[in-house]
């Protein structure tokens, strides 16, 4: 299946129904670490909040969730650089918190929403993604939930979009080479 947008054509990666099961899988694991705790999940607009949305309706925990919003992308290119867009308002100090991620690439955006958290001293700090590009990495983050490893080709769909458009689309699709 291919599908336009703007000036690009993307073709299927992954089928919704594989997202829908993998995130099930992520949803398992997370009740069998926090099954007696309530952890703060906190997602990272725009790009999480459908994965967050179906990672969260999964949860059969006490949980709670909240955004933040940060841009690190243009186009299909990364920024390399992190610009807190709107912040957090939870006290999270002595918190489990999972972030979730629609994708870690280079890891350089989600370094510094720990760094971030990290000064408001909570009890943990774990990453949930749907996509991760270990070949993208550039710092030394490793997330703890990881829905599919993908190569570092630009992505569309489940919440990823390509300057504006896209996120709506029920698969993740890859540029067409």
């Amino acid at each position: 299946m291919i599908v336009q947008i703007h000036d690009k054509s993307f073709e299927l990666l992954i089928a919704e129904n594989t997202i829908i099961e993998q995130i099930e899988c992520i949803s398992a694991k997370i009740y069998l670490e926090y099954g007696d705790k309530r952890p703060l999940f906190i997602g990272v607009l725009n790009g999480s909040f459908v994965f967050a949305a179906e990672l969260f309706k999964n949860l059969e925990i006490e949980a709670e969730i909240t955004f933040v919003r940060v841009k690190s992308y243009e186009s299909t290119q990364s920024l390399g650089k992190v610009t807190e867009v709107l912040g957090l308002t939870e006290n999270i100090e002595n918190r489990d918190i999972i972030i979730v991620e629609d994708i870690v690439d280079t890891g350089l955006t989600i370094k510094e929403i720990i760094s971030f958290l990290q000064q408001k001293s909570p009890k943990s700090i774990k990453i949930a993604t749907l996509l991760f590009k270990p070949k993208a990495l550039k710092t030394d983050i490793s997330p703890d939930y990881i829905g599919f490893e993908i190569e570092p080709k630009f992505v569309v769909g489940y919440g990823l979009d390509y300057d504006g458009l896209g996120r709506n689309l029920r698969g993740i699709y890859v540029l067409k080479e």
